[in-house]
């Protein structure tokens, strides 16, 4: 389908507003896996409370900058919901992928302020402080993948009818949520990788299974396995899905599916051998958000429109420039 030079740009910016959101998510962990998440105190929209805090200590640095970048993406997400009801009609599927990116990055807000205001930051090895990374993080893979299809929606893809591909929605559902499994694990391990270090390969795994280790160190041993799982889940439902459909959409994200899943693998066990420097956590998480994003439009490119045929390319072509 043809897109109008205001559908076009507006369906350019959320490309762009996605794109902030994924560095906003990179520097996030980027602040645990530094240790700064204390870098503000305890104080909570203000930082060491001052609204623009002198910067003497690089934790300060790095968490006020973190910030910087949240509140730049609640503005732009405001911006994004008012300029797409302007042009979006009633019914519009894009509408509906406004007011969820509207309530997600709301709710991503109080979470990652609940983290300061409760001391889940820095050594904090508590219950608690794990389920809140574990919510966190699949409240940030709903708002990422709202903004997904947003994006998908506004450059021209079709609304998602479920009901019209049989059996294929409950294996994509069992996907998406295997996959938001995965990364709840993820988060847990990452925080035990940052909390409880190892000096060597081998002392990782003899903490692993030493039964009176930290729970953090005892679970972390679970995230490879479940990543393994899921991701042939999710090669043997891209293969399926893309044998259903006769959309070169559907067809060539399946394949970008299962691309990322295979580096994804790679890139976690680099991960390992490497005793998780940093710059291996960034891109495994960036990693891990892509092979959801192409998850989320895979979906919703094989369970869009009355029949495989009726799907313009153009979204295609609008979220490969990302």
């Amino acid at each position: 389908m043809m897109l109008t030079d205001p559908v076009k740009r507006f369906s350019r910016f959320t490309l762009a507003v996605l794109g902030w959101i994924l560095l906003t998510v990179l520097w996030g962990a980027y602040v645990r896996a530094s240790g700064s998440g204390a870098g503000c105190g305890n104080h909570w929209p203000l930082c060491n409370g001052e609204v623009f805090p002198r910067p003497d200590r690089i934790q300060t640095v790095i968490e006020f900058t973190h910030r910087l970048l949240s509140a730049g993406a609640l503005v732009l997400i405001g911006a994004m919901v008012v300029w797409g009801f302007r042009i979006h009609p009633k019914r519009s599927p894009v509408r509906i992928g406004l007011v969820a990116s509207g309530i997600f990055i709301i709710t991503e807000a109080l979470l990652g302020a609940s983290l300061v205001l409760f001391g889940w930051v820095t050594n904090n090895a508590s219950v608690a402080r794990a389920a809140a990374m574990s919510l966190h993080l699949v409240n940030t893979f709903l708002l990422v993948g709202s903004l997904a299809l947003t994006a998908w929606w506004a450059a021209g893809g079709g609304a998602i009818h479920p009901g019209r591909r049989g059996p294929l929605r409950w294996l994509l559902l069992i996907g998406l949520l295997g996959v938001l499994l995965v990364g709840m694990s993820g988060a847990i391990t990452a925080l035990g990788d940052t909390i409880f270090p190892s000096g060597s390969l081998a002392e990782g795994l003899a903490q692993d299974v030493d039964p009176n280790a930290h729970f953090l160190i005892r679970l972390r041993s679970l995230h490879p396995l479940i990543a393994v799982a899921v991701g042939l889940y999710l090669i043997y439902v891209a293969v399926h899905a893309r044998d259903l459909s006769t959309d070169p959409g559907s067809g060539r994200f399946g394949n970008l599916l299962i691309g990322l899943v295979l580096v994804q693998w790679c890139m976690g066990l680099l991960n390992l051998l490497l005793l998780v420097p940093i710059w291996t956590q960034l891109t495994h998480l960036l990693i891990a958000d892509m092979v959801w994003i192409s998850l989320v439009v895979f979906s919703a490119s094989s369970l869009s429109g009355p029949g495989p045929e009726t799907l313009s390319p153009a979204p295609l072509a609008a979220l490969e420039e990302l």
